[in-house]
């Protein structure tokens, strides 16, 4: 009987990830075809198609649309998989979900619920594919979860039921909880605010919110009650980047104060101006009137984030037609987002093992390679620059299948074994991760 081959090695923290989904595959080529999609969305690919990721991973084309399309492993298995490497990475944290929606525009007609339809992030009706998606952030960190396509109902197949934005998001915040997610708040825009179905989710889970709603939201009030403005009160509005912005925040009450909190917002109290006034609602209890106008702002750089996200690993690249492999692609592009984000300081503790092997390595072998003193290595902490550094690290990988076509010509066996042993020595770095 012979023993199944070992899968052929990358980069040593590519590798490290993507071992906990090995049990998912089949055989090793499906395996490894994986590990090849995840290190060529991470490369500075520009467009990241099939082609252009086989360039720089040493793959095949079609062996990785065939992956993609048509091997046997399950996206909904995949899902959960990842879901579970984020549950043991937060050890059991809590963590805000913010609920959003993306778009991007598309040619024809042929692909799977691409028609025209109002995409929120390009701001007006255009040809293209919409979805819902739930988001994790961990001390100013961003990370995936979960994502449905939404299916206009003149793009419905035979057997399927519309679905309104608002309805699939109660079922990604049912299906978080059913997970055993810790959910400390949860963030959306109004769209979802004024859907009372979405609300109703919410309190029955017990989570706390900040949500958008209308300039005209209603409120159902009894006989005689009146609605009642607060004085404005000056907060600064609290960046990512360290940065301040004075705003104005005062209550509205309609009748009397319930659990249920409503809020204006605006940076001009005198003009109101449209583009930068919101109203918000929430339960959150207690003296909030200076602390809800920055959880609400955290709403809007996780959105920034997941385009610089989308743009970076390629969520709209592909070139598919059916949903079946959209999802599969949205997965993968899902699993190197979250494979950046595991890399932040969020998820790092003290007592990393991971940071005590790189130490008492570099003390017994000085001459040992570290990235992190590249004249490169970038010293923020950002997502992007956690996705610059690990490109950096996968760079010499990278040149090598670059290259190669080069040394064969050449019949250079010199360079090319230069190459590998630089890639070696690339692969001594350990990088920090909760496997």
């Amino acid at each position: 009987m012979t023993t199944a081959r070992e899968a052929a090695t990358t980069v040593s923290f590519v590798d490290q990830y993507c071992s906990q989904y090995r049990s998912l595959f089949s055989d090793v080529r499906g395996f490894e075809r994986f590990k090849s999609l995840q290190l060529g969305l991470l490369s500075e690919v520009k467009r990241k198609t099939f082609p252009a990721i086989a360039r720089v991973v040493g793959a095949e084309p079609q062996a990785l649309h065939h992956f993609v399309a048509n091997a046997p492993w399950s996206s909904s298995e995949f899902r959960r998989r990842r879901l579970e490497v984020t549950k043991k990475a937060l050890a059991g944290r809590s963590v805000t979900v913010l609920i959003d929606d993306t778009g991007d525009r598309k040619k024809g007609e042929h692909t799977d619920y691409v028609c025209r339809q109002y995409i929120g992030n390009v701001g007006k009706v255009d040809n293209g594919i919409v979805s819902v998606h739930a988001f994790g952030l961990l001390e100013g960190v961003t990370f995936p979860l979960l994502f449905d396509i939404f299916k206009p109902e003149k793009k419905l197949k035979e057997e399927e039921q519309h679905r309104s934005k608002p309805k699939i998001a109660v079922e990604l915040i049912d299906q978080l909880c059913e997970l055993g997610f810790e959910i400390n708040l949860v963030l959306a825009d109004c769209h979802y605010g004024e859907s009372s179905d979405f609300i109703s989710a919410l309190w029955k889970h017990k989570l706390n919110f900040v949500v958008g709603i209308r300039s005209n939201h209603s409120v159902l009030m009894l006989p005689g009650w009146k609605v009642r403005r607060n004085r404005w009160k000056k907060f600064e509005r609290e960046f990512n980047d360290g940065t301040q912005e004075t705003r104005y925040i005062r209550e509205v009450i309609f009748g009397i104060r319930k659990a249920t909190r409503y809020y204006e917002i605006t940076t001009d109290t005198e003009t109101l101006p449209e583009e930068s006034t919101w109203f918000i609602m929430t339960n959150l209890p207690g003296k909030i009137d200076r602390q809800v106008g920055n959880l609400y702002g955290e709403r809007t750089w996780v959105e920034s984030g997941f385009r610089n996200a989308k743009s970076e690993l390629g969520w709209s690249d592909y070139k598919l037609t059916s949903y079946h492999d959209i999802e599969r692609w949205w997965e993968m592009v899902c699993s190197a987002y979250l494979l950046v984000s595991l890399q932040s300081s969020a998820f790092r503790t003290i007592e990393d093992s991971s940071v005590k092997e790189v130490e008492t390595a570099r003390v017994e072998q000085p001459a040992l390679l570290v990235p992190s003193l590249h004249q490169w290595w970038d010293r923020g902490s950002g997502w992007k620059n956690t996705l610059n550094n690990m490109r950096l690290v996968i760079q010499p990988y990278v040149c090598f299948w670059l290259l190669l076509p080069w040394l064969r010509l050449l019949e250079d066996v010199s360079t090319g074994i230069a190459l590998q042993k630089l890639v070696e020595h690339v692969n001594e770095f350990r990088v920090f991760l909760q496997v």
